[in-house]
């Protein structure tokens, strides 16, 4: 075996756009080249997108942290009775509607809890057909495939019953959360109780099917292997080749602190160079993904900026308030300004364009 002649092949592959296999994505990464890669990725960037980079103007809503499937990577999750454990009930979320109501541009809801063990699928229902009510306008992103999984096994309906009743209640798109690295080996160790791999895949494909768009996921930097990554996006870009449903693919770096799985095995955050390197090779890997997200509030903002250079056309949004990763560690604002987004993106050679939850523009700031 000639690796150089591989390698070779492989960066060729890489800068002209075409698809990388397994053996050329971890011959990229083993070669760290950053520069390379990140020249590589920004080309595949602009073939999608141009010199635009999207953001939205959203509000996350974490409806609860108790959780009953207890995943040792969780920094977030509670139990019944303890002393920071919440959960919204409706005159709770009525009063964030009528706080966020006249935000100027608000495209998005954005709803991802946990597991709570006496909370029926009646109480999400109606928790999406109370926004949707005082928010008729906006797009509601809701739920990911682990708790659509839930949702079935409470409410004893399939998953296409499941998502049905969820679009009818006025759901517009699923959330890409959950799906963690789909290697079995991996999953009994970080969350044993949580969805399988293949129900988190099953989800979406139906998802897809019934003409729900959705994202996806991977969390990286805990106990996968390089080659456990690359499969994960492999099996992504395998179902999007069969249905097309995925709109943008988000990396979440682990974050360590506040965890068993962190304690355990004495975990440290991943670095900035492990953090761009990795979005690019996603880039790469994911040629059918029409975008890439820099969720900041996990990558923090400077490297979110950074991945703008690596492949990176989409900053989510404005955000508002988001608790899951806060509870890990995070120490980024837990909200931020369409004014301190557009400067970023502007100071990094892009035009700023401010979306709904589609991709449709809404306003273009050159």
């Amino acid at each position: 075996m000639n690796i150089k002649n591989d390698l070779n092949v492989a960066r060729n592959k890489a800068y002209l756009g075409e698809r990388l296999t397994l053996k050329d994505a971890l011959l990229l990464y083993e070669n760290n080249d950053l520069l390379f890669l990140a020249e590589c990725a920004r080309k595949q960037k602009e073939r999608k997108s141009g010199n635009k980079v999207f953001y939205l103007i959203n509000r996350h809503i974490n409806l609860t942290n108790i959780c009953s499937s207890n995943c040792p990577l969780c920094a977030f999750q509670c139990k019944i009775g303890d002393n920071q454990s919440y959960t919204l009930e409706f005159d709770d979320i009525n009063k964030i509607l009528s706080e966020v109501k006249n935000v100027k541009g608000l495209s998005e809801i954005h709803i991802v809890s946990a597991l709570h063990p006496e909370k029926n699928f009646d109480y999400y229902i109606d928790t999406v057909k109370l926004i949707k009510k005082t928010l008729p306008d906006i797009d509601i992103r809701a739920f990911t495939p682990v708790e659509i999984v839930n949702f079935s096994i409470q409410s004893s309906k399939s998953i296409e019953e499941v998502l049905k009743i969820l679009i009818d209640a006025g759901v517009n798109s699923l959330l890409g959360g959950g799906a963690e690295i789909f290697s079995e080996r991996v999953r009994k160790i970080i969350c044993p109780k949580k969805a399988t791999a293949e129900e988190w895949l099953n989800v979406m494909k139906t998802a897809h099917h019934l003409g729900l768009k959705t994202n996806a996921s991977v969390m990286y930097g805990h106990i996968e292997t390089i080659e456990e990554r690359i499969e994960h996006l492999i099996k992504l870009r395998d179902l999007q080749d069969e249905t097309g449903g995925f709109q943008a693919f988000l990396m979440f770096p682990f974050h360590p602190d506040n965890t068993e799985l962190g304690k355990k095995y004495n975990l440290k955050r991943v670095s900035a160079w492990e953090d761009l390197k990795m979005i690019a090779l996603s880039r790469l890997i994911l040629d059918n993904f029409d975008h890439i997200k820099a969720f900041w509030v996990m990558l923090t903002m400077p490297i979110a900026q950074l991945a703008l250079a690596f492949g990176v056309d989409d900053l989510d949004g404005t955000v508002g308030e988001e608790k899951i990763i806060h509870a890990a560690g995070s120490k980024e604002f837990k909200g931020i300004t369409r004014n301190i987004l557009n400067k970023i993106i502007k100071e990094s050679g892009y035009i700023p364009v401010e979306c709904d939850s589609f991709y449709n523009q809404k306003r273009e700031n050159q």
